[in-house]
């Protein structure tokens, strides 16, 4: 009896002491979820819209609008106007009954609400908490110890105007290129605090190990103390226990010191360490909390560049929304690290805010995977007032401010500054991080938004740091990897270029609960992403990952016939070694389906030891290759970084005999009647019009295959452009969507297609049949063997400038059925897009989305380079082409444009050989705008081209 009573009184002991314990630290108690999938019902009535004047329930944290209530609105309808008619104005009112423990009676107690859209009103049984906030992105927090029930049942009301009261807000938040939603949107909890506790901290850790710390306090007292305790990664205490005292009657305590040896924190190199931070009164411990810091120092070096920890960085970066298609932008911290997951797999380094803070977990990934960011005060073209935007500089500033990725404050954006704050950031932020206007220049950083490709030159002349904060702005296909390339190397060779950030990550397309979940980018304003709205990657994607790789190989594809095995390596990493990286070699041969079989076969591959050069050096990496290796068709090499992601793989051909062997034997037949030859060979029968010369019929075990109306030249030019190349100056700027058709296409123009003579002959187990013409298209041959194998011979000759040339036929899209291709894929290109494929065997079936309203990637329809060899299977049989050039481009069909037309309408080209593809150009910049690679070809000579054709049921 005397051990139960003994081990009883010391488990109540062990209890009181954890309770005792756990009172040093911040207790937190959800109300809501912590976001998307994790949320908790809330009893809710909404004003106006959808399911409104009736209490029902509501899942918190959301957007009111994705659980079936309200009206959607997209911002820019109403531009410039704080309070119009038509505005979706609903007011959500909220009621959520909570307990909190007893034990909380002597301890502060705060409600948190992490963001709110917009005007929110909060009420604790029945008495307001504090005042109405104004400002949806931001965390504020009401004092509420003194109207809780402790034990006992509470009753939270929250009323939130999806409107503000305050123009300014609304000029700032509401008006912009963006969906408004309404509602708590992100998580609300409580917070219980000792009477002495840690209000906030602001903290400064710096590259050389300098460190500070101002401990600010929520109640000021006298003989409080504070200690500061460094930890790595592995938990290993750093230094010395910092220690500090309160001034009398002051709010904070200073901490200083320095600390040796510490791993720098870089978006390469993203080092963190864990500060725990103590409050004492004597040697009682009153409160304690830990937070996460970097050792890393920023400096604008005016006119020169940006430098993080003494070295010239380029933003590598992108413009980012809170947002997903079925929760609006209420996310969690899957879908936040998610985001950044994928900007590093783009060998992304930077990442802007638009145009509001994040969720914290979002900065959280930041800080830990890598991600320099400039994080944004609200505001799109309008601004927030002097007295509200002081309020929400605060908010912003000291819920983020030790993230040691955040490296610049945002201002607003596009004439969103209200200038009066610029000097508010300091005041809380003890680093005094620089504070940018994106589209204006301040603090020695111009950072205007989508300059063309020349302009973007004139403001390299100027002596300020170009940083444009959006640029290349994408649209479907178009934007991002379109000109993208150009646009770099001159922001990365110039000593004043500090980078820049794309528009955008991805689009902004909400699954409509009012319409089956059908997703809307509001007709093209939402569709800009980089990925679809479920994050779904364009060729873009690939584009970008290839020209931002850390690390380039810079050798030709093309391998020469003496080439040693030494490739030329430039290390484009700010901070890491390539010895750091892993290399990996492979030498692989393909067989195409005239072979029999469309086979891959790895003929070789290794490792090697990766070369050791500096951050900005050049060097070598030596492959030993096997003796054979020209037997291969390619070689690769593919770099991974330390941590074994995929910077790059490129793909090395050379010259190499492709013989395609014609039948030797058999038996052919060759027939001919007042209109057409006809060929049958094996179980092919191939029919040419006399009158023509042009392929009209093909008919294979019986059955008719519809590959017709060939060879047909194609040339064409947008619609703007003059003979010469200039631009027709009664056309409106950027208005380049529109194909002029010409040469061979419209019926209403003079084909030049005048049949001069057409001649066939039967030679052996062969049949040939030679067609002249007189105009561009000059000769076609064709050449039947036994076997059913067709040898194309075409020549054509056209002098000027040309965005679309070449030889193509017809084929109905209804009966296409899929694609398998030996080439780089298995994204399609653009004359100013070729980066960002590899050279493998690739396949997928056909799909045709409508750009901004479905999501199906890779693309059937475009354009593919560098092909050998494709075949189409059909509802009626296999379609084989084969590629003898290697200059050539596979045309499939023509890529669809957006019901808007506003990219491109571009010529259907059917099944093509193609020598010059379009350009594509982005939402702000023609393609004559945006760099050299975006120009028209000038078209010069006589083509002279062969391929092969096969058919198969």
């Amino acid at each position: 009896m005397n051990k139960f009573i003994y081990r009883l009184s010391f488990l109540i002991f062990l209890a009181n002491f954890a309770v005792i314990a756990q009172n040093t630290e911040t207790q937190i108690q959800y109300l809501s979820g912590t976001g998307y999938q994790d949320t908790k019902e809330w009893e809710f009535k909404i004003s106006d819209g959808r399911n409104s004047g009736e209490w029902s329930t509501i899942s918190v944290p959301s957007v009111w609008e994705q659980e079936g209530f309200g009206k959607y609105q997209y911002g820019i309808k109403f531009y410039g106007k704080p309070f119009p008619e038509g505005i979706a104005d609903e007011v959500g009112e909220y009621k959520y009954t909570f307990k909190v423990p007893k034990e909380w009676e002597n301890r502060i107690v705060k409600i948190v609400f992490d963001g709110s859209m917009t005007d929110t009103q909060v009420k604790i049984n029945g008495l307001k908490a504090g005042s109405e906030h104004q400002g949806a992105f931001y965390r504020f927090k009401h004092d509420i110890s003194g109207l809780l029930k402790y034990g006992k049942d509470n009753v939270l009301e929250v009323t939130v105007a999806k409107e503000s009261k305050n123009a300014s807000v609304n000029l700032a938040e509401r008006r912009a290129d963006y969906w408004n939603f309404g509602g708590i949107f992100r998580p609300v909890f409580l917070e219980a605090l000792p009477a002495s506790h840690i209000d906030y901290t602001s903290l400064r850790a710096e590259a050389d190990g300098t460190f500070e710390a101002n401990i600010f306090l929520g109640n000021g007292a006298s003989n409080l103390r504070a200690e500061a305790t460094i930890f790595d990664e592995k938990g290993k205490k750093i230094g010395e226990t910092l220690s500090g005292t309160v001034v009398a009657g002051g709010d904070k305590i200073h901490l200083d010191g320095t600390f040796n040896n510490v791993k720098q924190w870089t978006a390469e190199t993203p080092n963190l360490y864990k500060v725990a931070i103590k409050l004492f009164k004597d040697k009682t411990l009153l409160h304690e909390i830990s937070e996460t810091i970097g050792f890393r120092t920023i400096e604008i070096r005016k006119g020169d560049g940006i430098y993080v920890n003494g070295q010239r960085v380029l933003m590598k970066g992108i413009n980012r929304h809170s947002f997903w298609p079925e929760s609006g932008r209420t996310l969690n911290k899957e879908l936040n690290y998610a985001d950044v997951h994928l900007m590093k797999e783009m060998n992304m380094n930077a990442v802007r805010l638009s145009h509001y803070p994040p969720d914290p977990e979002f900065l959280q990934a930041c800080d830990e995977l890598g991600l320099y960011v400039m994080d944004e005060l609200g505001g799109w073209h309008g601004h927030y007032d002097d007295a509200i935007g002081k309020k929400l500089v605060k908010e912003m500033v000291t819920r983020d401010l030790n993230h040691p990725s955040i490296i610049f404050w945002s201002n607003g954006n596009e004439g969103g500054w209200n200038t009066n704050l610029d000097d508010q950031f300091d005041i809380w932020d003890l680093q005094k991080r620089p504070v940018l206007h994106p589209q204006q220049e301040h603090n020695g950083v111009e950072t205007m938004h989508y300059r063309s490709y020349g302009e973007t030159l004139e403001y390299f002349r100027d002596d300020k740091i170009f940083m444009p904060t959006e640029y290349l702005h994408g649209l479907y296909d178009g934007g991002h990897g379109a000109g993208f390339d150009d646009y770099w190397e001159v922001m990365r060779k110039h000593p004043r270029g500090a980078g820049g950030y794309l528009w955008v990550f991805a689009d902004e397309g909400i699954a409509r609960t009012d319409q089956d979940g059908r997703i809307d980018n509001q007709g093209n304003y939402g569709a800009d992403g980089i990925v679809g709205p479920h994050h779904e990657k364009e060729g873009s994607f690939f584009t970008v990952k290839e020209v931002w790789s850390p690390v380039m190989i810079m050798n030709a594809s093309k391998l020469e016939k003496d080439f040693n095995g030494t490739f030329k390596i430039e290390n484009r990493y700010d901070f890491a070694n390539t010895n750091t990286c892993k290399f990996e070699w492979e030498l692989v041969s393909f067989t195409s389906p005239l072979q029999g079989k469309s086979d891959r076969k790895t003929i070789n591959k290794g490792t090697v030891k990766s070369p050791t050069i500096l951050p900005h050096g050049k060097g070598e990496l030596n492959i030993n290759l096997p003796n054979n290796w020209q037997n291969a068709d390619v070689l690769y090499l593919k770099v991974t970084n330390a941590k074994g992601h995929e910077l790059w793989t490129w793909d090395y051909t050379w010259d190499k005999q492709v013989e395609i062997k014609q039948a030797t034997s058999g038996t052919i037949d060759l027939k001919e009647t007042t209109g057409n030859f006809t060929v049958t060979a094996n179980k092919t029968v191939v029919k040419i019009d006399k009158i023509s010369g042009k392929l009209i019929e093909v008919q294979q075990n019986g059955s008719t295959i519809s590959l017709a109306n060939g060879p047909k030249i194609m040339i064409a030019r947008r619609g703007d452009r003059t003979l010469d190349g200039t631009i027709n100056p009664e056309f409106l700027k950027g208005e380049d969507r529109i194909y002029k058709e010409f040469a061979c296409w419209d019926e209403e123009v003079n084909c030049s297609e005048n049949l001069l003579n057409i001649s066939a002959k039967k030679d052996g187990n062969l049949v040939v049949i030679e067609a002249n013409y007189h105009g561009i298209l000059q000769k076609v041959v064709w050449t039947i063997d036994s076997d059913g194998l067709i040898q194309l011979d075409y020549e054509y000759e056209y002098n000027g400038v040309v965005d679309l040339a070449g030889m193509y036929f017809e084929y109905p899209e209804e009966k296409m059925q899929s694609k398998k291709w030996l080439g780089d894929g298995p994204y399609r290109v653009w004359q100013n897009r070729l980066k960002g494929t590899t050279l493998d065997i690739w396949e997928n079936d056909y799909n045709d989305p409508i750009p901004g309203e479905s999501f199906n990637y890779p693309e059937f329809k475009g354009y593919f380079n560098n092909w050998k060899w494709a075949e189409f299977t059909t509802a009626e049989g296999k379609i084989h082409i084969e590629n003898k050039e290697t200059n050539t481009y596979l045309g499939v069909y023509s890529p669809r444009d957006g019901r808007d037309a506003l990219l491109y309408t571009i010529p259907n080209t059917g099944i093509a050989v193609l020598d010059v593809i379009p350009p594509a150009r982005n939402k702000v910049n023609t393609t004559d705008l945006i760099g050299p690679s975006s120009q028209p070809k000038w078209l010069n000579g006589l083509q002279k081209r062969t391929v092969y054709l096969k058919f198969k049921k």
